[in-house]
């Protein structure tokens, strides 16, 4: 029998597919993040031949020595920069993701940061809450128009797209968008498919949507930061490291950009004092993707993608 371990527990309905189709399935009952050290110190308890990880954990060379057996590791997350590619590779290790099951999520929580942040609502709920609300005022808390304005995208994929269709159609907005290719249904529908420069020079907001990639790593940084208009607005819902904190901190202090809307964060769960106090800010803790409808999502890919490998047949959702 082929003995399932992972790492935190997954909507039910997918451990009892799994259980159904013959997998004996142990979980760590805790929702908290496991250290590394937890992980391998499960593995070694049994011959595990599959790994369901988090985002959270880390998946390397020494997690794969601690469990030889090891055949398949599917990552409840549509990002895998938590794995170590090569190492899986070297060991032939088949790695998977839940690649699909997140882009109307995200993409519509992208879209809502976009709104938030230029009307200034996260803001408004402060002032209230703080009780300085003292009756109507026409120039209290002027935000700018979202219609009409000029949206940047760096990263055309599924969440990319969606955020670039959403606010063509739903708000008259303009889109720009970078990537390694064009996007035929966005240049359909009137964006321009431009030089990352171009993008960042002209957009009045830019939205983030690549994966995490020695590439991509600090994509935004003070260099890239200087390029952008004084006025414009930075949202990130792709991966915390994608942006250089620090210099994303001094731009916004400066004024040299106007304001941010973060979901992740480079030294992610650390978010640092002075990106806190930063008034022309809006800040989330990583739920972009946080439905229900998407974990179940999720749970099911994962699941779905153990059952094909083991039962020989073509696995969707390969992290390469």
């Amino acid at each position: 029998m082929n003995t399932i371990y992972s790492t935190r527990p997954i909507p039910s309905h997918a451990i009892d597919t799994l259980r159904d189709a013959g997998f004996d399935v142990v979980m760590q009952e805790e929702r908290r993040t496991p250290s590394k050290k937890d992980i391998i110190h499960a593995l070694k308890k049994k011959p595990y031949t599959a790994l369901i990880s988090f985002l959270t954990d880390s998946i390397d060379e020494d997690v794969f020595a601690a469990c030889p057996t090891l055949r398949i590791v599917s990552n409840y997350s549509v990002g895998f920069n938590n794995i170590d590619l090569v190492a899986a590779k070297k060991r032939t290790i088949v790695v998977t993701n839940t690649m699909g099951t997140a882009g109307v999520a995200v993409a519509e929580f992208t879209v809502s940061l976009i709104v938030a942040l230029s009307t200034r609502l996260v803001e408004g709920d402060r002032f209230v809450r703080a009780k300085k609300y003292k009756g109507w005022d026409p120039y209290l808390l002027l935000g700018k128009d979202v219609g009409g304005k000029t949206i940047g995208l760096i990263g055309s994929g599924d969440i990319g797209s969606r955020v670039g269709k959403m606010m063509i159609q739903g708000f008259g907005c303009s889109v720009l968008y970078y990537d390694l290719k064009p996007d035929e249904a966005l240049n359909a529908l009137g964006a321009r498919f431009v030089s990352q420069e171009e993008v960042l020079k002209t957009a009045d907001i830019i939205s983030l949507h690549v994966p995490l990639l020695p590439t991509t790593a600090h994509l935004i940084n003070r260099d890239t930061l200087a390029l952008m208009k004084s006025s414009a607005f930075l949202i990130n819902t792709s991966r915390g490291p994608v942006v250089d904190e620090q210099a994303l901190i001094d731009a916004l202090a400066t004024k040299r950009i106007a304001g941010a809307a973060l979901d992740v964060y480079e030294f992610e769960p650390t978010i640092s004092r002075a990106l806190r106090n930063l008034p022309n800010t809006i800040l989330t803790p990583h739920i972009a993707s946080a439905r229900v409808s998407v974990r179940e999502s999720m749970a099911k890919s994962v699941a779905d993608s153990i059952i094909t490998f083991f039962a020989g047949g073509i696995v969707k959702n390969l992290a390469e």
